[in-house]
């Protein structure tokens, strides 16, 4: 009995490891721009699971970039855009069931190379649910205290003061860039840890109305690493 007590002390005194203590899963996307290495965040399981499922169902592979904003960020994932036309409007394909919102602000926000969902406007998704296929990364820009202090009258007026900017996010967006308008917002779910220079060129793309390309910019394939 005395070993039995013994044992479980020492089980109870060894230290517990969450899911968010594993390693972290990475996806490589090849396109015709160059490569771009992101690493997952096991802090939204939801989102992490559902990229991955995506990635080996070859979702991702041959769909374009198909919304490009300078200085903000590059959008892709619509899976009709795979065989689209010049000049045809992407971005609102109907998919499968939504993935409910993981929004881990402010320990995960919109820095640069953020990995995050894409998702319909809240007239119409309250619950901020994100798209199933559909992503961005971001770019944005380096702010000064005087642009993070309209970005926090924006975020006060869009979260009815619920998002605040803390000095250590503050201080990130200076040094590092990013779009903070979108914290609290949107689930980001990832970063990219290799080829941010391959998403400042994509984002200098010219584009046309809609923000699409003008040339065409397409993912060749996404593999996990393992």
């Amino acid at each position: 009995m005395k070993n039995l007590f013994s044992f479980l002390f020492i089980l109870l005194s060894l230290p517990s490891f969450s899911q968010d203590a594993l390693p972290r899963q990475q996806v490589v996307l090849e396109t015709d721009s160059g490569t771009i290495r992101i690493e997952l965040f096991n802090e939204t399981p939801l989102h992490r699971d559902n990229f991955l499922k995506n990635v080996r169902e070859g979702i991702y592979d041959g769909v374009l970039f198909h919304r490009v904003i300078t200085n903000f960020m590059i959008q892709t994932g619509d899976t009709v855009s795979r065989h689209a036309v010049p000049g045809q409007l992407l971005g609102e394909s109907k998919e499968g069931e939504k993935i409910p919102a993981e929004i881990r602000f402010p320990e995960i926000f919109h820095k640069r190379g953020s990995l995050a969902a894409a998702r319909e406007g809240e007239e119409v998704n309250p619950e901020r649910k994100s798209s199933q296929h559909q992503f961005y990364i971001v770019w944005g820009r380096r702010l000064s205290d005087m642009m993070l202090d309209q970005v926090q009258d924006r975020l006060d007026e869009a979260t009815g003061g619920q998002i605040k900017l803390t000095p250590e996010l503050r201080e990130a967006y200076q040094r590092f860039g990013g779009t903070p308008h979108l914290d609290g917002q949107y689930t980001v779910f990832g970063q990219v840890v290799e080829g941010l220079d391959v998403v400042n060129r994509i984002q200098w793309a010219e584009t046309d109305a809609n923000n699409r390309p003008l040339n065409d910019i397409r993912i060749i394939k996404a593999k996990i690493v393992e």
